[in-house]
């Protein structure tokens, strides 16, 4: 099946296909051209410049053709730098002083797909009416093309070494001690991007012993790409076999960074954003950040340093936003999605991994035994599908008034805090269905408190 999501976050869909049914060539165009439309009214000048980096998606290189193709087309110059992680793309639209950037990645969805991701000039997403304002100016397809005297250029640019050099640059990362902890370090890349950046960066900080899996950038996932517990039993296996000490998962982009033990088991994506504040909260204290689905175990140890935590909207770009609002030093999503401002404003899987060694060095323990400090919670991820006819929003309306004794955000969906757990219910724009996030203490807990709650909504429907 066919399907191409526009959204205010850009333009997502499987390769192939009619016009609007999947990501064809001139919807690739049509968006590009919008979104080269939206950045030259808002920089003043038909020739901005605007850096273009992509993932190791088999359509990757027919994509970009595109898209660049239609930028130029627009008078606008491009920076394409290449096969690159969304980070790095991030880095390199304000070293490059360009106007905004594109980035051509489905992130952690299957093969078929790919995705335009849209960045403002300063490297970060673009908001929610900034999006809006591309999607109206792709439906007007009123597009203003260049003369053939005023075509853009195109220059090419690898931006790997100098994205390794900022991640070496910070404070709290230590090569040395990185160095004389001798680690051996597994890396699965599946067949994306990671490949590339991930081992360049272990050896600059250090690491000898390197064991690469699904490195090779073919586009070809070796597994399915989203660095889950069921997607990695094989890279379990291999980590047991091979007696490393720590290994390092990344999803196609390199945006999302899961650990695994050195005895195979899950670190635990939500503990990768914990792991890493933990350390940066015990050199430099600050506020944190993270989104409404996240674990509260970042908001323990943030309080275990007398600092404040505070939970966003699901959505990195609503991540930074309240990363901004209060001064936060460290935040992200649950996902294994580090968000370092003194790095910059992304998802940063090298900033988590130069991060975390330092601190598995500085600690001088098994990565288990790391993972056995932190507060233990499990978390229950659930569904419940209801007819079109079914009002979401009174619904949700109806389990805030229910619950209106607990500790209740609206701000995106409803989250009810409990004392000792909390569950996050949120509708889905696409169908009718509301997602259902349960965490508690045990394994059982949150499945027993996700049970009620949809208990609670289907006496509601």
């Amino acid at each position: 099946m066919m399907t191409l999501i526009k959204s205010i976050s850009g333009i997502r869909g499987t390769i192939g296909g009619k016009p609007g049914e999947g990501l064809s060539p001139l919807d690739v165009v049509k968006f590009s051209s919008a979104y080269a439309t939206f950045i030259q009214q808002k920089a003043g000048k038909q020739n901005a410049k605007i850096v273009v980096g992509r993932d190791a998606r088999i359509s990757g290189e027919m994509v970009s053709a595109l898209v660049i193709s239609s930028l130029t087309a627009m008078g606008c110059n491009v920076v394409n730098i290449g096969l690159a992680s969304t980070p790095t793309t991030e880095i390199a639209v304000p070293s490059e002083r360009a106007d905004g950037g594109i980035i051509l990645t489905a992130s952690h969805n299957p093969k078929q797909w790919n995705a335009l991701k849209l960045l403002n000039e300063k490297g970060e997403f673009l908001n929610g009416s900034e999006g809006a304002e591309i999607l109206k100016i792709a439906e007007k397809e009123d597009f203003d093309y260049a003369s053939v005297e005023k075509l853009g250029q195109v220059v090419i640019k690898d931006y790997t070494q100098f994205h390794i050099s900022e991640v070496l640059k910070l404070s709290l990362v230590d090569v040395e001690k990185i160095k004389a902890a001798n680690f051996k370090v597994a890396v699965d890349a599946v067949n994306s991007v990671g490949g590339i950046i991930v081992p360049q960066m272990l050896r600059a900080l250090g690491v000898s012993d390197i064991i690469e899996i699904n490195c090779e950038p073919s586009g070809y996932f070796a597994h399915t790409p989203e660095p889950i517990t069921e997607n990695l039993v094989d890279v379990a296996a291999r980590v047991k076999e091979e007696m490393v000490d720590v290994c390092f998962v990344v999803d196609p982009d390199v945006d999302r960074l899961v650990i695994l033990n050195e005895d195979g088991f899950m670190f635990n994506e939500e503990y990768t954003l914990v792991a890493v504040s933990d350390y940066v909260l015990s050199k430099t204290p600050g506020n944190t950040v993270s989104n409404l689905s996240s674990t509260r175990a970042l908001r323990d140890v943030t309080e275990k340093y007398g600092q404040t935590y505070n939970a966003a909207a699901v959505g990195e770009v609503n991540v930074v936003e309240k990363m901004k609002a209060t001064n936060a030093i460290i935040g992200g999503e649950g996902n294994g999605g580090v968000i370092y401002p003194e790095s910059h404003y992304g998802r940063d899987s090298m900033v988590g991994i130069a991060l975390f060694l330092t601190l598995l060095a500085e600690k001088k323990m098994k990565c288990s035994e790391l993972r056995a400090t932190y507060p233990n919670y499990f978390m229950s991820k659930n569904k419940i599908e209801l007819t079109p006819e079914i009002d979401v929003d009174d619904i949700l309306l109806k389990m805030k008034e229910k619950y209106s004794n607990e500790k209740v955000n609206d701000i995106d969906g409803v989250k009810i805090d409990f004392a000792e757990k909390w569950v996050h219910l949120r509708k889905s724009n696409t169908e009718p269905i509301i997602r259902i996030y349960s965490e508690a203490k045990s394994e059982k807990e949150a499945k027993e408190l996700a049970g009620l709650i949809m208990n609670d909504i289907k006496s509601l429907c």
